[in-house]
């Protein structure tokens, strides 16, 4: 799974990574600050297993604090996008590829309108605009990747006389596109492929379908930054009108920032996507720090109960993905050889099964499944067993 952070230059790209990573990034006030596209691992936060056999677990990937597991996933935070990207201007091109991988889109806007659609500082601008232009960049990039191809794909259609979900899927699978996306789309444009035929569409009808492959493979969730500006309110209230399709939810990345990293140096007892934190050391902080936690506990947490953070990292992964977090475990041991209680939490996709399972531990496991046992429940189940939720699961293999 591959999380890609995008928006236009100057928004709190840059910034938010950081925050969910706390990776060294480069951040400052003006466009393309960010040329390579940043690396990270963000953490997705479960309630751990862990409190369920009052035992206390030892992470292998990732941290638990309090009960709370962080399990590590991929970030990527490209280039910033501007008008026009997908014919070449600023960085469109480069960033456009390194989206190819992603399997969803975080989009920073800056809902406090002080960037306009180049990423300059100014005051007034309509942060709609901005949601509006980079869809229609993305629509645009996949359309012109359609285009590229489409005499040639459509010829080989009718030569080899090929299933049109299975060809296409297969020609744009680099985009994380599958055949069960293609029929849905083609489903909801209301397309007879036998009456209408894709060698006699017209560009119109090419940019429809390319869209609706755009929003099932690149799902994108809306991040509302600068809820601490005075001009972010209004403006948020406006989208959430404007785009009752999207999800939506107000972001303080810098906020963010600032509380972990005073959790990190131990000034600060905080835990992402928390509503409150405690301070350890008034005495180590200055003034400014002090007025500052105050201004994010009393106008950020009071108001938006979070700094939208971490929220926007779960909605991602569980809301939009539909990935399922499981344990692995035994029905007389939760540690593995070398003593560590509940080292692993996998991420899985939607659908995965008590096999699927046993091959995401180890190839071999998986070739000589026998059965799992739910270690919860202490119950059996097969290899088609749909896994849930904070499930624990010991795979029983041939000897």
């Amino acid at each position: 799974m591959l999380i890609g952070i995008v928006g236009k230059p100057n928004v709190g790209k840059s910034t938010f990574f950081k925050a969910c990573s706390l990776a060294t990034v480069e951040i400052g006030n003006r466009p393309f600050v960010t040329i390579k596209p940043n690396h990270g691992v963000g953490h997705i936060r479960v309630d751990c297993i862990d409190t369920f056999f009052k035992v206390k677990c030892n992470p292998r990937e990732g941290f638990c604090i309090h009960g709370q597991r962080f399990v590590p996933v991929e970030l990527l935070d490209v280039a910033g996008l501007v008008p026009g990207a997908h014919e070449g201007r600023g960085l469109g091109n480069q960033f456009l590829d390194d989206l190819s991988n992603a399997d969803l889109l975080i989009h920073v806007v800056d809902m406090a309108g002080t960037t306009d659609s180049e990423g300059k500082p100014t005051s007034g601008h309509d942060p709609n605009k901005d949601i509006m232009f980079l869809e229609e960049e993305l629509d645009y990039w996949y359309l012109g990747i359609l285009k590229k191809v489409w005499r040639t794909f459509v010829r080989k259609l009718e030569v080899e006389h090929s299933e049109f979900a299975k060809s296409v899927a297969k020609q744009f699978s680099g985009l994380r596109v599958d055949e069960e996306m293609v029929k849905k789309a083609i489903k909801k444009l209301e397309i007879d492929i036998e009456a209408e035929k894709p060698g006699v569409w017209g560009e119109q009808r090419i940019l429809e379908f390319a869209r609706e492959l755009r929003i099932m493979s690149k799902p994108m969730i809306i991040a509302a930054n600068k809820s601490d500006r005075v001009e972010f309110e209004e403006n948020f209230k406006k989208a959430k009108e404007m785009f009752p399709h999207l999800l939506i939810i107000p972001c303080s990345a810098e906020s963010e920032l600032a509380l972990r990293e005073a959790a990190k140096s131990e000034l600060i007892d905080y835990l992402p996507g928390d509503d409150d934190f405690k301070i350890l050391k008034p005495q180590e902080i200055d003034e400014r720090k002090l007025k500052a936690l105050e201004f994010i506990k009393t106008k950020i947490l009071s108001k938006w109960h979070s700094t939208g953070v971490q929220d926007v990292l779960n909605k991602s992964v569980f809301d939009f993905l539909k990935y399922v977090y499981v344990f692995p475990g035994g029905m007389n041991k939760l540690a593995d050889s070398k003593g560590n209680i509940l080292p692993d939490c996998y991420l899985m996709p939607p659908g995965t099964t008590a096999l699927d399972f046993a091959f995401k531990i180890h190839t071999d496991i998986g070739n000589n499944f026998v059965k799992a046992m739910d270690v919860k429940k202490k119950v059996a189940m097969g290899k088609d067993h749909v896994l849930q939720n904070n499930d624990v699961i010991e795979i029983m293999v041939k000897k």
